[in-house]
């Protein structure tokens, strides 16, 4: 076996090829696009690389590739740690464990001589709402946009490499035809008796607008938290420019309290349901097929990528609102059949009870692991918020 550093365009191409291997049998695979993986490895388009740096490696046998693996350190965040931890993401690999060892040693070369003591993964280079943690059940179904999907046999991976749970990731779902549970139906009760509260989706609302409601409703609804930072205008505009070519505007909704934005529940489409029709390439064939299937509406799958409310709103059945609201506006639409939540990380209790309190179940789990490499130092799960 020969393990080679991605350093061209043509060892990028093996890197990017080689899920079509690991999946050539699975029906339930649909492979992320090559496009969104590229990001994450380009120093200008990815901030990531502002404070930190990556590097990939493929594994070779008998000139066939069967393995990969990136690893990433981000020196800004790794020296407010008490073990500065590094990253590793994109892994694939046949199931060979010898194959697996080389990877992972490789990765953990590089991420000593980067002065790491740690490291965290599968996670991305990039925000946790792609690319991050192992699936551990649930192989059965369709993997959702930029969540991770891989083999069983991963988890034995990780695992007699001394991985350890870091935190669980939960990924719930919803049938979108069953009445919300009671306690929303008496929190909606309350708020629609007061006049001063206003619910609706941004139909009607210019970009701009829609942008600078969601900025204000985050930076309210996180401020104060430890390593808070407000978020600034032009970053609320990016997020809201990513959004705009996936957007149903009849699912982004948002409450204010006297035409001030005070809460938000953001969903869009299942984007996976369009992205397996064009075999994981936004090219211009890709964009074209892309198109065809949005005006179609081929998704019946609403997935919610983030739910807020502004902390001086918190305990006023804010959540139970914007829920029922959802119930009587978005069903009757008949365009979604379920709903399923982005990712809640086990640390996050709070999030956790609103999602088993809308009377949604776990759909699946993935982990986020993490390795010390000096074992004899105690291992820490991830602490709990709030």
């Amino acid at each position: 076996m020969n393990i080679t550093k991605v350093i061209d365009e043509r060892l990028e191409s093996r890197f990017l090829d080689l899920p079509a291997l690991i999946y050539k049998n699975d029906p339930n695979y649909i492979p992320h696009l090559t496009q969104d993986i590229q990001k994450v490895f380009n120093t200008k388009e990815n901030k990531m690389f502002r404070h930190g740096k990556a590097e990939r490696w493929i594994l070779e046998k008998d000139g066939i590739t069967i393995g990969r693996i990136a690893a990433f350190v981000n020196q800004k965040y790794a020296k407010g740690m008490e073990q500065p931890t590094g990253g590793i993401g994109f892994f694939e690999c046949v199931d060979d464990d010898k194959a697996a060892h080389l990877l992972f040693e490789t990765a953990y070369q590089w991420l000593k001589d980067e002065g790491m003591e740690a490291v965290d993964g599968p996670i991305n280079f990039g925000e946790k709402d792609r690319f991050w943690g192992l699936l551990v059940d649930n192989f059965t179904s369709i993997n959702s946009y930029a969540m991770n999907y891989n083999p069983p046999y991963y988890k034995r991976f990780f695992e007699q490499e001394g991985f350890q749970v870091y935190y669980e990731q939960y990924i719930y779902w919803r049938d979108m035809y069953v009445p919300v549970q009671d306690v929303f139906v008496e929190k909606s009760e309350r708020i629609a008796k007061n006049p001063d509260y206003t619910i609706r989706n941004i139909r009607g609302k210019s970009w701009d607008q829609v942008a600078e409601d969601f900025r204000t409703v985050y930076n309210n609804a996180w401020g104060g938290h430890h390593g808070f930072k407000a978020m600034p205008e032009v970053q609320a505009k990016k997020i809201i420019q990513a959004l705009k070519p996936v957007v149903d505007r009849d699912i982004i909704i948002f409450v204010e309290h006297k035409g001030k934005p005070i809460g938000f529940y953001v969903n869009i489409p299942e984007l996976n349901q369009i992205f397996n029709k064009v075999n994981g390439n936004l090219n211009l064939i890709g964009k074209l097929k892309f198109l065809y299937h949005k005006w179609r509406k081929t998704s019946d799958i609403m997935v919610g990528l983030v739910f807020g409310i502004d902390r001086a709103y918190h305990g006023k059945g804010i959540e139970g609102a914007m829920i029922k609201w959802t119930e009587e506006n978005v069903v009757p639409l008949n365009r979604y059949k379920s709903t399923t939540l982005t990712w809640i990380g086990d640390f996050n209790p709070k999030m956790i009870k609103i999602a088993e309190n809308l009377g949604a179940s776990k759909y699946r789990t993935l982990y986020t692991y993490r390795k010390l490499f000096d074992e004899n130092k105690p291992f820490k799960r991830a602490p709990i918020v709030g």
